[in-house]
């Protein structure tokens, strides 16, 4: 059973330790005194006292679980990577990549709130849970590290993204807040002190097992995942790795059922409600299926079959897609299924994805109302839009764009919906059914039963991870399943990437190849297989990469290490989809599956790794100097 009285405290927020709050810079955070306790009962009462340290989650709920995509709070971590890209409605809210951010934005200055938010409440609850009476010492020492464990992962992003920020160890009040910034490896050297607290913490475990009435808060486990990140990021993978190894005697491991085989469904069942406490998950928020408590994603992943009637605000980019691998672990082209491709202007490729039975008007019975649409409108439009309908198949247009899906790594059908695959939701008035992604799109509530999303007019891939099936979901922003930071295919994954950096790849190829076991796909260095055979580290790295997309796309780890990697400017903002060589900035942004382009992701230079400082806090704040190229 969940941590239900954990998910009511977060979703009342009526917390007791908010009220103490006051003492921090009035535009670092919420200061509203819209709290019934104040802070002198909070450390009173151990009831309280465990509220307040619920508060804490509650900042890491808000961040991933704002309902509305106009929030940029809400947006998906991996929204700013390449893996995916904004509906075009929504899209002010992705600030960095508009072309049009200023040091004035206010969705950047909800960010820099929200994560100071997340240090202050922490900061506050381990100042004070020491002089709270008729509480054990041990569950004293067992909160406190909590709070640093939370306090750690607030200033993880805040130097992620502003590289140095002004490290507060305890509440302050308003005219107090007036610390200079440090330095990028200051901060760093901070969230290790914090995490390494918590490991070497007697009383916090290394994992919580399923049903355990404390499942979702910290453990030495994720203490260990988030350490082993900060190492890597500073490129000491000696330690990072020691700290990766170090998880797996926590008792972790991956969800498969099945062992690997054949056709097996581990990788889609994995992130299912049923599994969302299995023992591969290390770090995740706690969602119930209750209004205010919910994961949103079911719903903005989905698409208008989905849960009664959902969004489709979060739109894989097709250079992602495209990652994936063909079945024998080559490297996908289209030209393999669809000849000419690489020739054609992406216009004319829309041929290769419309459905069958557009020349004769011969799309399938469905219906008595039917009789009107047998004719070559639909035909008549692509041609005039630009498809080349000289490579149009009447019969089996559809059979031959499936086969470039079907002959790839399992996992893409598994996270995406392909075209003419199916899908199975729930529609008001329709009730559970199975769809299928066909263009174009003609009718959802009766035969053909084709999906129909918020985007009609354009032809999109559509999540399936995360997405609800048939009526798991029927009532918006209320989906049970749990929305993971961390599990442990990612920490096989990283492990793979320290030991090949440390120049052991023969080590690496036996983690990369736990993962791709589970999944069902063909292993590294299979003779049988050529295009599997690793040759030499730098081409094991791309290989590591590659399949940190495929295994963890949409589950917020790209942005942070496309970051790292260096290569965010490139994935996200320049098309490397379909053996594309133009190596132009700006020609990358959300894509049609042929890549008709609907907007551009816009960058304006070097200085979009590294996010402005608000102009606000600078206000309030005079030492905080602003980072290179954002002070015009």
């Amino acid at each position: 059973m969940k941590n239900i009285f954990k998910k009511l405290t977060i979703a009342a927020v009526a917390l007791a330790s908010a009220a103490t709050y006051t003492g921090c810079q009035s535009d670092l955070l919420d200061t509203t005194p819209t709290y019934m306790y104040s802070s002198a009962n909070v450390w009173k009462s151990p009831i309280l006292a465990r509220s307040a340290v619920k508060g804490v989650y509650n900042s890491l709920y808000a961040r991933f679980t704002q309902n509305y995509t106009g929030s940029s709070l809400g947006i998906p971590m991996d929204c700013w990577s390449s893996v995916m890209d904004i509906d075009r409605n929504w899209r002010g809210g992705l600030f960095t990549c508009t072309g049009s951010l200023t040091p004035s934005d206010g969705n950047l200055a909800g960010h820099f709130k929200l994560y100071y938010t997340v240090v202050y409440r922490a900061n506050d609850a381990i100042m004070h849970i020491d002089d709270v009476p008729d509480m054990d010492d041990d569950e004293k020492a067992r909160l406190k590290a909590e709070c640093k464990f939370l306090r750690a992962w607030g200033y993880f992003y805040l130097n992620l993204y502003w590289r140095g920020v002004p490290v507060y160890l305890e509440t302050v009040a308003p005219e107090e807040a007036t610390l200079p910034r440090s330095t990028e490896a200051e901060v760093w050297n901070q969230v290790i002190q914090d995490l390494t607290d918590v490991i070497n913490e007697p009383n916090i475990p290394d994992r919580y097992n399923k049903g355990n009435a404390n499942y979702g808060n910290a453990t030495r486990g994720a203490a260990l995942a988030y350490r082993g990140q900060v190492y890597q990021h500073i490129g000491d993978n000696a330690k990072a790795l020691a700290d990766f190894e170090a998880i797996e005697r926590c008792g972790y491991s991956l969800y498969s059922p099945s062992n690997g085989a054949p056709g097996n469904r581990d990788f889609f069942d994995l992130l299912r409600p049923a599994n969302e406490q299995c023992d591969e998950m290390i770090f995740s928020i706690q969602c119930v299926e209750t209004s205010g408590m919910g994961n949103p994603r079911g719903i903005n992943y989905g698409n208008r079959v989905t849960g009664g009637s959902a969004w489709n605000n979060y739109l894989p980019n097709p250079s992602y897609v495209e990652i994936f691998e063909c079945a024998d672990g080559s490297k996908f082209d289209w030209e393999k299924y669809c000849p000419g491709w690489h020739q054609m202007d992406p216009e004319a490729r829309k041929v290769f994805f419309l459905r069958d039975g557009l020349a004769t008007g011969n799309y399938g019975v469905w219906g008595t109302t039917a009789t009107t649409c047998y004719d070559h409108k639909y035909y008549d439009n692509m041609e005039a839009s630009g498809a080349d309908m000289s490579k149009y198949l009447d019969n089996g247009n559809e059979e031959r764009i499936k086969r470039a899906y079907d002959d790839r790594d399992p996992r893409l059908k598994m996270a995406i919906i392909t075209p003419y695959s199916e899908y199975n939701g729930n529609q008001a008035g329709v009730g559970n059914h199975t769809w299928v992604l066909r263009w174009p799109y003609i009718l959802d509530a009766g035969a053909p039963y084709d999906i129909r999303t918020d985007t009609n007019a354009y032809f999109y891939y559509l999540w399936r991870k995360y997405v609800t099936e048939y009526d798991e979901c029927t009532t918006r922003w209320v989906y049970e399943m749990d929305i993971i930071l961390c599990r442990y295919a990612e920490i096989l994954l990283r492990r793979a990437e320290c030991l090949n950096e440390l120049g052991r790849t023969n080590e690496a190829v036996e983690y990369v190849n736990m993962v791709r076991k589970r999944a069902g796909h063909v292993l590294l260095n299979d003779p049988a297989y050529p295009a599997t055979m690793v040759n030499g580290q730098d081409d094991m790295r791309e290989r590591i990469r590659n399949e940190y997309y495929v295994e963890l796309g949409g589950e917020d780890s790209m942005y942070a290490n496309e970051l790292r990697w260096g290569t965010w400017q490139d994935r996200k903002f320049r098309d490397n989809s379909s053996g594309k060589t133009d190596a132009a900035m700006n020609t990358n942004g959300l894509m049609q599956m042929w890549g008709t382009v609907t907007y551009y992701n816009i960058s304006v230079g070097d200085k979009m790794n590294v996010w402005p400082i608000p102009a606000k806090e600078r206000e309030m704040n005079p030492s905080l100097t602003q980072n290179p190229g954002w002070n015009d």
